[in-house]
């Protein structure tokens, strides 16, 4: 049976999505508010999936969204910035003239790459499946595979991050009020105010008050803009003992032989 039966309709599309961040928007191809299970979805009627595919075995579901920045919550900066990449989004059908009937989910997961030209964008949408296609279990690794502090790795943050003005910016360099040493290389450095607001960039050098940052910014740095930085780690094995004494915690194999080893030959 079509989820469409009948001689005409009352289905409409919605999305739901949220960011990284928390941000989270609700938006319908319906020309009216739509109010389900207690979500606003806000009419944003040029909006709609140009491919939706769905499987019922273990293949990860896949689809497109596109349409024209109408709603005031799809902004092309933040769109163009990277401040929706990664967002998890839901797709519902909902019946409009009955939104108290429960929504006909067609697909879940986040974005994918997201593209904008001119008035108009479109997003890749991963249904949750995706994660399948992943390793199963890690692979051995000299180098420590957790994300420094987090639940494996539990070093304590605190106070290891300092907070700090731009006084100058050309390309990846920024030029801050606070010195920093070499702790901080491979950190991260947060945006707390300015156009790249939210948005963090890996540290590659940190020399006085100056921070080197892997990758450009997505917007001009603007002078008196506030960021964090937070130490970095080199994920090696004499660091974790040496600076952190958290071997126990060392998410990674330094003394598993290499190819190297199983290349050898008698004589060599």
């Amino acid at each position: 049976m079509s989820i469409a039966d009948g001689e005409t309709t009352s289905l409409s599309l919605c999305w739901r999505l949220e960011r990284l961040d928390g941000a989270g928007v609700a938006l319908t191809s319906h020309d009216k508010t739509v109010i389900s299970e207690g979500v606003r979805y806000v009419p944003t009627p040029g909006i709609t999936p140009s491919a939706v595919t769905r499987s019922l075995g273990l293949e990860a579901n896949s689809g497109e969204m596109a349409g024209a920045l109408s709603s005031a919550s799809l902004d092309e900066t933040d769109l163009s910035v990277g401040r929706w990449d990664g967002a998890r989004v839901k797709l519902s059908v909902i019946d409009w003239q009955n939104p108290e009937d429960p929504a006909i989910p067609l697909l879940g997961g986040e974005i994918g790459s997201v593209s904008t030209d001119g008035d108009s964008f479109s997003a890749d949408l991963r249904g949750a499946a995706a994660v399948l296609e992943g390793p199963v279990c890690a692979a051995t690794s000299p180098e420590c595979r957790a994300e420094f502090g987090d639940k494996k790795c539990r070093v304590d943050l605190a106070g290891r991050t300092v907070a700090a003005q731009v006084l100058a910016a050309e390309g990846g360099t920024l030029i801050l009020d606070t010195a920093v040493d070499d702790r901080f290389v491979l950190g991260r450095l947060r945006y707390l105010s300015g156009a790249n607001c939210g948005l963090s960039a890996i540290i590659l050098a940190a020399t006085g008050d100056a921070v080197q940052l892997r990758d450009l910014p997505r917007a001009a740095v603007e002078t008196g803009c506030r960021v964090e930085l937070r130490e970095g780690c080199d994920k090696r094995f004499a660091t974790c003992v040496s600076r952190f004494s958290n071997a126990a915690n060392f998410r990674g194999e330094p003394h598993l032989p290499g190819n190297d080893l199983l290349t050898r030959y008698p004589g060599a």
